[in-house]
Protein backbone atom coordinates (compact mmCIF):
# COMPACT_ATOMS: atom_id res chain seq x y z
CA UNK A 1 0.00 0.00 0.00
CA UNK A 2 1.28 3.48 -0.90
CA UNK A 3 2.29 5.57 2.11
CA UNK A 4 1.12 9.19 2.45
CA UNK A 5 3.28 12.09 3.62
CA UNK A 6 2.03 15.54 4.66
CA UNK A 7 4.55 18.37 4.24
CA UNK A 8 3.71 21.53 6.20
CA UNK A 9 6.22 24.10 4.92
CA UNK A 10 5.77 27.73 3.84
CA UNK A 11 8.92 27.83 1.68
CA UNK A 12 7.60 26.63 -1.68
CA UNK A 13 11.07 25.66 -2.97
CA UNK A 14 11.73 23.39 0.01
CA UNK A 15 8.20 21.98 -0.13
CA UNK A 16 8.46 21.08 -3.81
CA UNK A 17 11.92 19.57 -3.33
CA UNK A 18 10.55 17.37 -0.56
CA UNK A 19 7.58 16.43 -2.75
CA UNK A 20 9.93 15.39 -5.55
CA UNK A 21 12.08 13.16 -3.35
CA UNK A 22 9.20 11.67 -1.39
CA UNK A 23 7.24 10.83 -4.53
CA UNK A 24 10.37 9.30 -6.03
CA UNK A 25 10.54 7.18 -2.86
CA UNK A 26 6.97 5.97 -3.38
CA UNK A 27 4.96 8.36 -1.19
CA UNK A 28 1.78 10.20 -2.09
CA UNK A 29 2.40 13.78 -0.93
CA UNK A 30 0.17 16.64 0.23
CA UNK A 31 1.57 20.12 0.92
CA UNK A 32 0.25 22.85 3.22
CA UNK A 33 1.90 26.30 3.34
CA UNK A 34 0.66 27.44 6.77
CA UNK A 35 -0.16 25.89 10.12
CA UNK A 36 -3.93 26.16 9.89
CA UNK A 37 -3.92 24.57 6.43
CA UNK A 38 -1.64 21.88 7.83
CA UNK A 39 -4.14 20.93 10.54
CA UNK A 40 -6.96 20.85 7.97
CA UNK A 41 -4.87 18.78 5.56
CA UNK A 42 -4.03 16.33 8.32
CA UNK A 43 -7.73 15.74 8.98
CA UNK A 44 -8.63 15.27 5.30
CA UNK A 45 -5.50 13.57 3.98
CA UNK A 46 -4.90 11.15 6.90
CA UNK A 47 -1.12 10.90 6.33
CA UNK A 48 1.22 8.16 7.53
CA UNK A 49 3.92 10.71 8.41
CA UNK A 50 4.12 14.51 8.83
CA UNK A 51 7.12 16.70 7.93
CA UNK A 52 6.54 19.88 9.88
CA UNK A 53 8.26 23.26 9.71
CA UNK A 54 8.24 25.35 12.90
CA UNK A 55 8.23 28.94 11.58
CA UNK A 56 4.81 28.92 9.88
CA UNK A 57 2.23 31.67 9.29
CA UNK A 58 -1.17 31.67 11.09
CA UNK A 59 -0.27 28.75 13.39
CA UNK A 60 3.32 27.78 14.12
CA UNK A 61 4.68 24.24 14.04
CA UNK A 62 4.43 23.82 17.80
CA UNK A 63 0.72 24.54 17.55
CA UNK A 64 0.28 22.13 14.64
CA UNK A 65 2.13 19.42 16.52
CA UNK A 66 -0.05 19.97 19.59
CA UNK A 67 -3.24 19.78 17.51
CA UNK A 68 -2.14 16.56 15.81
CA UNK A 69 -1.10 14.94 19.08
CA UNK A 70 -4.57 15.49 20.57
CA UNK A 71 -6.03 13.08 17.99
CA UNK A 72 -3.18 10.96 16.59
CA UNK A 73 0.19 9.37 17.28
CA UNK A 74 1.23 9.55 13.61
CA UNK A 75 5.02 10.05 13.18
CA UNK A 76 6.13 13.70 13.05
CA UNK A 77 9.53 14.96 11.92
CA UNK A 78 10.17 18.61 12.70
CA UNK A 79 12.10 20.69 10.14
CA UNK A 80 13.43 24.03 11.30
CA UNK A 81 16.25 26.55 11.13
CA UNK A 82 16.36 26.56 14.93
CA UNK A 83 19.23 24.37 16.03
CA UNK A 84 19.46 25.12 19.74
CA UNK A 85 19.29 22.14 22.06
CA UNK A 86 16.29 23.61 23.89
CA UNK A 87 14.28 23.68 20.64
CA UNK A 88 15.18 20.06 19.90
CA UNK A 89 14.17 19.01 23.39
CA UNK A 90 10.94 21.05 23.17
CA UNK A 91 10.00 19.36 19.91
CA UNK A 92 10.61 15.87 21.22
CA UNK A 93 8.79 16.58 24.47
CA UNK A 94 5.81 17.90 22.53
CA UNK A 95 5.54 14.59 20.74
CA UNK A 96 7.72 14.88 17.64
CA UNK A 97 9.60 11.73 16.69
CA UNK A 98 12.63 13.35 15.11
CA UNK A 99 14.15 16.79 14.53
CA UNK A 100 16.20 17.97 11.56
CA UNK A 101 17.87 21.38 11.33
CA UNK A 102 17.93 23.33 8.06
CA UNK A 103 19.83 23.24 5.81
CA UNK A 104 19.76 19.46 5.58
CA UNK A 105 20.56 16.82 2.98
CA UNK A 106 17.36 15.40 1.49
CA UNK A 107 18.92 11.95 1.52
CA UNK A 108 19.39 12.21 5.26
CA UNK A 109 15.77 13.28 5.69
CA UNK A 110 14.50 10.33 3.63
CA UNK A 111 16.62 7.98 5.75
CA UNK A 112 15.05 9.44 8.90
CA UNK A 113 11.57 9.11 7.39
CA UNK A 114 12.15 5.39 6.82
CA UNK A 115 13.58 4.90 10.30
CA UNK A 116 10.61 6.59 11.97
CA UNK A 117 8.14 4.70 9.79
CA UNK A 118 9.69 1.39 10.80
CA UNK A 119 9.02 2.19 14.45
CA UNK A 120 5.34 2.81 13.74
CA UNK A 121 4.56 -0.02 11.32
CA UNK A 122 3.90 -3.20 13.35
CA UNK A 123 3.75 -5.42 10.27
CA UNK A 124 7.07 -4.12 9.00
CA UNK A 125 8.62 -4.55 12.43
CA UNK A 126 7.29 -8.07 12.75
CA UNK A 127 8.49 -9.08 9.31
CA UNK A 128 11.93 -7.57 9.67
CA UNK A 129 13.25 -9.37 12.76
CA UNK A 130 15.24 -11.79 10.62
CA UNK A 131 17.23 -10.76 7.57
CA UNK A 132 18.73 -13.30 5.19
CA UNK A 133 21.47 -12.64 2.64
CA UNK A 134 24.00 -14.87 0.92
CA UNK A 135 26.02 -16.64 3.65
CA UNK A 136 24.55 -14.31 6.29
CA UNK A 137 21.58 -14.40 8.65
CA UNK A 138 20.86 -11.58 11.11
CA UNK A 139 18.30 -12.86 13.61
CA UNK A 140 17.21 -10.23 16.12
CA UNK A 141 14.72 -12.51 17.88
CA UNK A 142 17.55 -14.72 19.09
CA UNK A 143 20.29 -12.08 18.71
CA UNK A 144 22.26 -14.48 16.54
CA UNK A 145 24.61 -13.64 13.73
CA UNK A 146 25.13 -16.63 11.43
CA UNK A 147 27.93 -16.60 8.87
CA UNK A 148 28.14 -19.60 6.53
CA UNK A 149 25.61 -21.24 8.85
CA UNK A 150 27.83 -20.89 11.92
CA UNK A 151 27.15 -18.61 14.87
CA UNK A 152 29.52 -15.67 15.18
CA UNK A 153 29.76 -13.83 18.49
CA UNK A 154 28.58 -10.21 18.23
CA UNK A 155 27.62 -7.84 21.06
CA UNK A 156 24.06 -6.41 21.01
CA UNK A 157 25.07 -3.01 19.63
CA UNK A 158 26.98 -4.60 16.75
CA UNK A 159 23.91 -6.71 15.98
CA UNK A 160 21.60 -3.69 16.14
CA UNK A 161 23.90 -1.61 13.94
CA UNK A 162 24.25 -4.32 11.30
CA UNK A 163 20.52 -5.05 11.35
CA UNK A 164 19.72 -1.35 11.00
CA UNK A 165 21.98 -0.93 7.97
CA UNK A 166 20.90 -4.19 6.34
CA UNK A 167 17.20 -3.39 6.80
CA UNK A 168 17.60 -0.68 4.15
CA UNK A 169 20.19 -1.99 1.67
CA UNK A 170 22.11 0.64 -0.30
CA UNK A 171 20.75 3.47 1.85
CA UNK A 172 23.50 5.74 3.17
CA UNK A 173 23.44 6.66 6.86
CA UNK A 174 25.50 9.42 8.44
CA UNK A 175 27.26 8.68 11.73
CA UNK A 176 24.92 11.04 13.56
CA UNK A 177 21.82 9.31 12.21
CA UNK A 178 23.19 5.95 13.30
CA UNK A 179 23.95 7.33 16.75
CA UNK A 180 20.38 8.64 17.03
CA UNK A 181 18.66 5.55 15.67
CA UNK A 182 20.81 2.75 17.09
CA UNK A 183 22.21 4.26 20.27
CA UNK A 184 19.30 6.63 20.94
CA UNK A 185 18.68 10.37 21.23
CA UNK A 186 20.04 10.45 24.79
CA UNK A 187 23.44 9.08 23.77
CA UNK A 188 26.14 11.75 24.03
CA UNK A 189 29.15 9.72 22.94
CA UNK A 190 31.56 10.48 20.11
CA UNK A 191 30.58 9.61 16.54
CA UNK A 192 33.78 7.54 16.35
CA UNK A 193 31.81 4.94 18.30
CA UNK A 194 30.11 4.08 15.00
CA UNK A 195 33.48 3.72 13.25
CA UNK A 196 34.72 1.30 15.92
CA UNK A 197 31.62 -0.90 15.64
CA UNK A 198 31.80 -0.90 11.83
CA UNK A 199 35.47 -1.94 12.01
CA UNK A 200 34.62 -4.88 14.29
CA UNK A 201 31.75 -5.97 12.04
CA UNK A 202 33.98 -5.86 8.98
CA UNK A 203 36.51 -8.11 10.69
CA UNK A 204 33.75 -10.68 11.21
CA UNK A 205 32.20 -10.34 7.75
CA UNK A 206 35.27 -9.95 5.54
CA UNK A 207 35.06 -11.93 2.28
CA UNK A 208 31.83 -13.66 3.35
CA UNK A 209 30.03 -12.80 0.11
CA UNK A 210 30.53 -11.05 -3.21
CA UNK A 211 26.87 -9.95 -3.33
CA UNK A 212 26.89 -7.62 -0.31
CA UNK A 213 29.32 -5.67 1.85
CA UNK A 214 29.61 -2.94 4.48
CA UNK A 215 30.72 0.15 2.59
CA UNK A 216 32.12 3.48 3.68
CA UNK A 217 30.73 6.45 1.75
CA UNK A 218 33.57 8.88 2.22
CA UNK A 219 32.60 12.17 3.80
CA UNK A 220 29.08 10.90 4.52
CA UNK A 221 28.82 7.65 6.45
CA UNK A 222 28.06 3.98 5.86
CA UNK A 223 25.75 1.66 3.98
CA UNK A 224 25.03 -2.05 3.59
CA UNK A 225 25.62 -2.43 -0.13
CA UNK A 226 23.61 -5.13 -1.86
CA UNK A 227 25.36 -5.60 -5.18
CA UNK A 228 22.86 -7.85 -6.93
CA UNK A 229 19.80 -5.92 -5.77
CA UNK A 230 18.25 -8.95 -4.08
CA UNK A 231 17.69 -9.79 -0.47
CA UNK A 232 17.73 -13.43 0.46
CA UNK A 233 19.29 -16.55 -0.94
Amino acid sequence: MTKKALVVEDDSNIAELLRLYLEKDGFTVSIADNGAAGVAAFESFDPDIVLLDIMLPILDGWGVCKEIRTVSSVPIIILTAKGETIDKVSGLEMGADDYLVKPFEVGELIARVHAVMRRYDPSEEENSKRLVFENLIIDMDSFELLVHGKRVEAPPKEMELLFHLASSPNRVYTRNILLDEVWGFDYFGDSRTVDVHIKRLREKLENVSETWSLKTVWGVGYKFELLDGRQGV
